[in-house]
């Protein structure tokens, strides 16, 4: 029979209102930033780029994943970080921090599945060089219930593609936190895009072709009608020219998209961030060092390239894309061009993250 203590514990929560992220102002977007301090922290945007909270950050941000419905974030630190926070956006304030076991490290980001009771993090293990999920339940306060292989090596973006099935960019470079951030072994690198069940099933994986083992897959976008995007980082010779966006339908052939060979060079064989345009008519990969963001249809043909020094940051907004670079602005683009939307005294880091509507 239920105690008296954990009876009163149940009205109290079915008392207590819900919260939802119109309690925190209704952001649309999160990044991490460095501040003019050297501060780093993670702000919430409007939809028009405005500051709606900040919260510190122990040291350099990369991604954050929102909850699909309550006022919660998860801050993860840059490669090969520890941290992952798990914030109140109303608060303002850390609630968790989640414990990665020993000999693991973060990849920077993470994703949220079963409407958001099920958080999923990529992962090293650091030893054996194995990608990892790690499976946490936010009911139990974001304890680890459970983990598995990512399919590959290197696993750093995963999204959920459908809300018991997760799609991972397995970008194929092993690191060791002892030798920083250095690659070892790009000689034989093999990266893959699989799609894993809830337990870890893999259901199906798509590789690249042999000239283009040395082609990162690192960041994820999906389209409104299920379609995958996904960016790439070549660690062969940087003036390759080869594609940096990769499109794949689950039971489907990839469709490599690129541009012309001038426009393909000047992106300096490095996609930072990948993105949909809210209806889907477009999707757009960034180069912080090419200062490029580029445009395809979905069909892999080229629309646009519209340039801004040291961009990365994507995301869908209501209109287009939306973009961060590392100088504080804020930019809109559509196919026509970029329009500013604010400006910051910060640089902004990699990723800038819709949060769900």
């Amino acid at each position: 029979m239920p105690s008296r203590r954990h009876f009163l514990a149940g009205l109290a929560a079915v008392a207590l209102p819900r919260l939802s992220w119109a309690d925190a102002g209704n952001p649309a977007f999160l990044s991490a930033a460095r501040e003019p301090s050297g501060a780093y922290a993670l702000f919430g945007l409007d939809a028009e780029g405005q500051d709606l909270f900040r919260i510190p950050l122990p040291d350099r941000g990369h991604a954050a994943t929102a909850h699909p419905t309550a006022p919660e974030a998860v801050a993860f630190a840059r490669r090969p970080g520890r941290f992952a926070l798990v914030i109140d956006c109303v608060a303002g304030r850390v609630k968790h921090r989640l414990d990665i076991p020993a000999g693991r490290h973060f990849y920077g980001h993470g994703a949220f599945l079963q409407g958001g009771e099920i958080l999923a993090t990529s992962e090293n293990d650091i030893e054996s060089g194995e990608g990892r999920i790690g499976i946490w339940s936010r009911a139990e306060g974001y304890a680890r219930i459970a983990e598995f292989a990512s399919g590959g090596i290197g696993p750093h973006e995963i999204r959920a593609w459908a809300d018991d099935t997760l799609v991972v960019a397995n970008g194929g470079i092993r690191t060791h936190p002892d030798r920083g951030r250095e690659k070892l072994n790009l000689a034989d690198m093999r990266p893959n895009l699989s799609y894993l069940s809830a337990a870890g099933e893999v259901l199906e994986r798509i590789e690249l072709p042999s000239d283009l083992h040395q082609n990162s897959i690192r960041h994820l976008a999906l389209a409104p009608d299920g379609q995958v995007a996904f960016a790439m980082q070549w660690q062969g010779t940087p003036d390759a020219g080869v594609p940096l966006l990769g499109l794949h339908r689950p039971g489907g052939t990839v469709v490599l998209a690129e541009a012309d060979l001038a426009e393909q060079m000047a992106m300096e064989g490095y996609a930072g961030s990948v993105a949909y345009a809210a209806d889907g008519q477009y999707v757009g990969i960034t180069s912080p060092r090419g200062g490029r963001l580029h445009l395809f249809h979905p069909d892999g043909r080229f629309a646009a390239s519209h340039r801004r020094a040291d961009v990365c940051g994507l995301a869908p907004g209501a209109r287009g894309v939306v973009l961060t670079d590392g100088m504080g602005g804020v930019f809109r683009s559509g196919s026509a061009g970029l329009s500013r939307l604010a400006l910051a005294e910060r640089a902004w880091d990699n990723h800038l993250v819709a949060i769900p509507s």
